[in-house]
């Protein structure tokens, strides 16, 4: 099974069509908040087969009305959760605990708008950002589960903003 995973778009109009473009392909589709917008929302909804979505904390009021603050969906026996960011924080240590408190073997999260993908007793997973990256590239993660086994593979994107710090560092 296919997932692709993104998070913090703060987009105030539709997705980019590179985004859309990625989506469709997917079994499931999830975004650990930070939309911004209704319009967004709609718009990556309207192209996904399956969309599991969070709030985040930039997320406009009525997008934290329509969406919960935490998720878990399972598959192929294997148990995800995604939250935006966790009480104390978004290092691994924390979201380590939080992914323990929720009872799942896989956590998705956003706030850092830089990917990382950590294993340890349970895997870590936050996609980055594939509009407003933070110390990184445009960002999305591709998960495949098969056999109760889960991969990923962190995805740069054609379009999208290049962080100015990277974008600096790379014209030395």
């Amino acid at each position: 099974m296919k997932i692709i995973v993104l998070s913090d778009t703060h987009v105030h109009g539709t997705m980019p069509e590179e985004v859309l473009g990625i989506v469709k392909d997917a079994d499931i589709v999830v975004h650990a908040g930070d939309f911004i917008t209704r319009q967004a929302y709609d718009s990556l909804n309207a192209a996904c087969k399956k969309l599991v979505a969070v709030h985040g904390n930039s997320d406009a009021d009525d997008m934290k009305a329509l969406l919960p603050e935490t998720e878990t969906f399972e598959v192929d026996g294997v148990k995800f959760g995604v939250v935006h960011s966790g009480r104390f924080g978004t290092d691994p240590m924390n979201m380590r605990y939080l992914a323990l408190e929720m009872g799942v073997r896989v956590l998705i999260f956003g706030h850092l708008h830089r990917p990382i993908i950590e294993q340890s007793d349970v895997l870590l997973v936050c996609p980055g950002s594939p509009t407003q990256p933070r110390m990184s590239d445009p960002t999305m993660v591709f998960l495949e589960v098969t056999d109760g086994k889960v991969t990923g593979n962190i995805e740069k994107m054609k379009s999208g903003d290049m962080c100015g710090y990277i974008k600096f560092m790379r014209s030395l």
